[in-house]
């Protein structure tokens, strides 16, 4: 059995998705549906169970024999929660009782971390792991914040035994820092949903996309850069992890190539077969000391520890999205 938290979310569906096309049915949902039509997500995928977050605990109790592993995609995830309260029980207080289960119970941990750990970008983005190194970091958000407390309360568990109050690790744990994750089953994240889903429908009415103007001299209008990745390269390294039972730690999870939204802008306009038209806007004031100009991925950790498959071209991930699923007559994976 695997139990996927956040199944129905973005990246949890998609894992899931992944996990089926190998032939994988034991598999558990841990998420609240609401009453909008997340539940599409996971409607194409054969289940064991739907269990809710205040049933998870209990519900691992009563079959923790049958549970190999579990991929812990759930968190409120939006960068602009102010409930710093919510954030912490469910981001980091579920995370916490989630790794003392497993590694009592001997059961593998695979986490998502966020690349919001990272703060403004002053200190690089390499996924280092010791807690030297991870208080280097100052994210700017609470969600970043408690993704963080996170990592750091395991990398002390993991290199400093002295300061673990005697915790150790389930037999394979790995913490995820995604970066800007694109792709289908995002559709219901709102103001959350990367600009490769908000950009399309203007692109699609032949309206111009609107991006940011620089608050920077260094970047040019739209010249601001992100680390884009597909979420069917998200979800091949998790498998990938799931096969290589022994390879644990913190690992970065972006393509290791920067791009500028007016590149990501261009290839959607491009995957629609569309001449590209694009306004810039000035920045929102409370978006100004916060916004990161420019992110990108050191995944040298990653392919040391044997991770070997190319990343997702920025220009054939977006064509996939756009022609293969938001064009489609059924837009879910």
């Amino acid at each position: 059995m695997i139990i996927v938290t956040g199944g129905a979310g973005f990246i949890g569906s998609n894992l899931l998705a992944g996990l089926e096309e190998r032939g994988y049915r034991d598999l558990v949902v841990c998420d609240v549906l609401g009453t909008d039509e997340k539940w599409k997500n996971i409607a194409k995928r054969e289940l064991r169970d739907i269990i809710a977050p205040d049933q998870l605990f209990d519900y691992m109790d009563l079959h923790g024999d049958a549970i190999e592993a579990i991929f812990h995609m759930g968190a409120i995830s939006s960068t602009t929660e102010k409930d710093a309260d919510l954030i912490v029980q469910t981001n980091f207080n579920l995370s916490r009782r989630l790794w003392k289960w497993c590694t009592e119970k001997n059961v593998r941990l695979i986490y998502a971390s966020s690349a919001a750990t990272f703060g403004d970008g002053k200190a690089g983005f390499d996924d280092v792991e010791t807690p030297e190194a991870l208080s280097a970091f100052q994210p700017l958000n609470a969600y970043g914040w408690s993704k963080h407390a996170f990592d750091r309360r395991i990398s002390r568990i993991v290199h400093d035994k002295s300061a673990a109050g005697g915790e150790t690790t389930p037999p394979q744990w790995a913490g995820l820092k995604f970066f800007n994750v694109y792709g289908p089953n995002e559709y219901h994240k709102g103001e959350q949903m990367s600009v490769v889903c908000k950009l399309h429908p203007q692109a699609k009415a032949g309206a111009a996309a609107r991006l940011f103007k620089s608050n920077d001299p260094q970047y040019a209008d739209g010249g601001q850069m992100r680390d884009f990745v597909y979420v069917k390269d998200c979800v091949d390294v998790m498998l990938w992890l799931y096969d290589n039972p022994k390879v644990s730690g913190l690992f970065n999870v972006g393509t290791g190539k920067a791009r500028s939204f007016k590149d990501l802008a261009t290839s959607v306009f491009d995957a629609l077969g569309k001449p590209p038209k694009i306004n810039y806007i000035e920045m929102p004031q409370s978006l100004l000391g916060k916004y990161q100009n420019f992110t990108e991925a050191n995944m040298q950790k990653l392919r040391d520890a044997g991770y070997d498959k190319p990343f997702t071209e920025l220009e054939d991930g977006v064509a996939d999205f756009v022609q293969n699923y938001m064009e489609a007559d059924d837009i879910y994976r």
